[in-house]
């Protein structure tokens, strides 16, 4: 006992370090991964954003400034220690945003990654980074070569442009008027065009000569023409009417000039329709919605004219049209929804409606979880003034929450008010209880008329009820609720509530379980049905692997005294009947021979016979072994003759019967 409590000891020693080792070896991984990991830039978070917008700046700096400077000498030279201070920032800050890469995160199965290994691969295999390395080529060493006249050198860094896109398609899905912002980036493409259009004018005229003719730029030397702001003003004036093909500028002279225009001229067309097809998009998906509401008011139109609807019932139908549109409650709140998951849907129906639904007292302390179905389960509905919410002795099939708006009960005349409800009141919750017990049953108790135009929240009685499948326990604090308010208002009728459950009702909960099990039946012979026909097509399947992979057969060997076939004399047919009937004699030998040999390991005695007509033979031993043998010819007075023979073995031995049945047919040639 001693030796094996030892034994227990340093086993349970040894566990010990084991477990240590392994704790000892996951905080060393852990620390490495941690060492791994750096801080890392979210794609879709803030910081990433905001670098866009600050790596947006250079870019439009060079696209802008880079080919104006090449064009104008006056720009160039004049503020030249400007120019080489600003370029070396933006070349900071192109560095700075190619670090800023290697930092950027991606997803990668569902997580983001954050080991610098990987990010830094990830960004030297892309192609941004090639463009990236072509835009910081250190091209500003060519100035000591060519000297600082020349800023054209500089265009490399214009392969930085993708980060200007990207910047503007994130500023779009966040901002909410994208309309506005797609406008906005239009304009802003199409004036950067014409803007390099004009810098390559006033460089095509330089070359031409200035003043040379009617087309080209005018001779700077006069005082009016020799500014610098009055030549840029004057090459996007000719700039901006040769693109948007209004044409009305001087007309070329030598054929470089023609040349010069037509190319201008196609830019400026596909320039144009470009403009056209986008702005019309952009005007149609904004008034999208007008369009469509406009729609469902003009069938309406339609439908009250061809039906000779009232003129009142219609000035109201248009009114309640107005209403929705002027208040922005148009939209479908299920239809603009139904694209995001469950999740969200649900995330954004709490955030909406949950408090509302909480000031129903009998949802007060229900579960958290039926609140969330019953919120998704709000219909909003909008009343114009007048209109009856529901009428005493109405059948209570939906209960009412007033989100805005206000409520008259009144009489039965529609005049006189007994109470008025506000924002936040709600009635029908009991009538679509069906409480038991109670006097008014599932009937409307009171006339409520809207007095304005109210926007309400509806919870259907079917919509509740298919809730509190779910929640039997809530179900039962909700009735009991429901007695308790009606216990308190006077209107349960105890004895009634004190009774058994409802034949009828127990009817009705049967017939619905029944018509469910009919329905899971069908279902489930049907799967029944498909399995099935899977099965015996798998089973088909299988049988033909089988035959395929199955090994053939080895050629049946000849009988002793058998004569060869003999050689073929004959033309092709004949040749290929021969074979068939050899082949055919030795499969019928090879038959015969088996069923020799099954009846020798069976212990029966071999029954030899002869082709007699119509012969029965009838063998009876006392060692319990029947013979019986049937011997059948016919003889037709066709050119073929059918043997058939037929034995028939039974004996017994040591208790034990075996039944053996052999059958031969034999054919041959008269």
């Amino acid at each position: 006992e001693r030796k094996e409590k030892k034994q227990k000891e340093k086993e349970e020693k040894e566990k010990e370090k084991e477990k240590e080792k392994e704790k000892e070896e996951k905080e060393k991984k852990a620390k490495e991964e941690a060492s791994k990991e750096i801080t890392v830039f979210d794609p879709a978070g803030n910081n990433y954003y905001h670098w866009l917008g600050v790596i947006t700046v250079p870019v439009m700096y060079n696209w802008t400034l880079i080919i104006a400077r090449a064009c104008f000498e006056e720009l160039q030279s004049d503020y030249l220690l400007l120019w080489f201070l600003v370029d070396l920032i933006c070349d900071v800050i192109y560095i700075a945003d190619m670090y800023f890469r290697t930092r950027t995160g991606y997803l990668e199965q569902g997580l983001l990654v954050k080991d610098e290994q990987k990010l830094r691969q990830r960004y030297m295999v892309s192609f941004q980074f090639k463009l990236d390395l072509i835009s910081m080529i250190p091209t500003d060493l060519l100035y000591f070569v060519f000297g600082p006249k020349y800023p054209e050198i500089r265009l490399n860094k214009l392969f930085r442009f993708n980060r200007m896109l990207e910047f503007f398609q994130r500023t779009e899905t966040r901002t909410n008027y994208p309309n506005a912002l797609r406008i906005s980036n239009l304009v802003m493409y199409i004036v950067i065009i014409i803007h390099w259009n004009a810098c390559l004018y006033y460089s095509f005229s330089k070359a031409i000569g200035f003043g040379a003719d009617r087309f080209v730029y005018p001779d700077p030397t006069d005082p009016e023409f020799g500014r610098l702001i009055r030549k840029y003003a004057y090459s996007m004036y000719w700039s901006t009417l040769t693109l948007t093909t209004i044409g009305e500028t001087p007309p070329p002279v030598e054929n470089s000039e023609y040349i010069f225009v037509v190319t201008d001229f196609l830019v400026g067309v596909l320039i144009f329709a470009t403009i056209v097809g986008n702005v019309g998009s952009m005007i149609t998906n904004m008034n999208a919605a007008r369009a469509t509401f406009q729609a469902r008011i003009d069938a309406i139109k339609q439908y009250m004219t061809f039906r000779k609807v009232t003129t009142d019932l219609e000035k109201r139908v248009i009114k309640w049209f107005d209403f929705l549109w002027t208040n922005k409650k148009a939209v479908d709140e299920r239809e603009v929804l139904k694209y995001l998951p469950d999740k969200l849907r649900a995330e954004i129906a709490i955030n909406v409606h949950l408090d509302t639904l909480k000031k129903v007292r009998i949802f007060a302390d229900c579960e958290a979880g039926l609140l969330v179905e019953l919120v998704l389960k709000l219909q909003p509905q909008v009343y114009s003034p007048g209109d009856y919410i529901c009428k005493k002795g109405d059948i209570g099939r939906e209960m009412y929450i007033i989100k805005e708006g206000k409520l008259a009960v009144v009489a039965d005349d529609g005049i006189k008010q007994f109470v008025v409800l506000s924002d936040g009141s709600y009635f029908g919750e009991i009538s679509i209880l069906a409480i038991k017990g109670s006097k008014a049953g599932n009937r409307r108790t009171a006339n409520i008329r809207s007095i304005g135009y109210s926007d309400l929240f509806c919870l259907s009685k079917d919509d509740l009820m298919q809730a509190l499948t779910e929640y039997p326990d809530a179900k039962a604090l909700l009735e009991e609720k429901g007695r308790q308010i009606l216990m308190k208002d006077g209107l349960l009728d105890l004895e009634v509530a004190a009774q058994g459950p409802d034949p009828k009702e127990m009817e009705e909960k049967v017939d619905r379980m029944t018509s469910e099990l009919d329905v899971l039946q069908s279902r489930y012979a049907r799967l029944l049905a498909e399995h099935e026909a899977t099965q015996s097509k798998l089973k088909h399947r299988v049988a033909t692997l089988e035959r395929k992979l199955r090994p053939p057969l080895p050629p049946p060997l000849p009988l002793p005294g058998d004569a060869p076939p003999p050689p073929d004399t004959g033309g092709i047919d004949n040749h290929r009947r021969k074979r068939s009937r050899v082949k055919l004699d030795m499969f019928l030998k090879y038959q015969y021979r088996r069923v020799l040999e099954f009846m020798h390991r069976s212990d029966t005695p071999v029954l030899y016979f002869s082709p007699n007509v119509d012969t029965h033979t009838h063998t009876h031993t006392h060692t319990h072994t029947h013979t019986h043998t049937h011997t059948h010819t016919d003889t037709l007075t066709e050119r073929h003759t059918h043997t058939h023979t037929h034995t028939h073995t039974r004996y017994q031995r040591r208790n034990v019967t075996k039944y053996i049945y052999s059958s031969t047919v034999l054919q041959s040639k008269c």
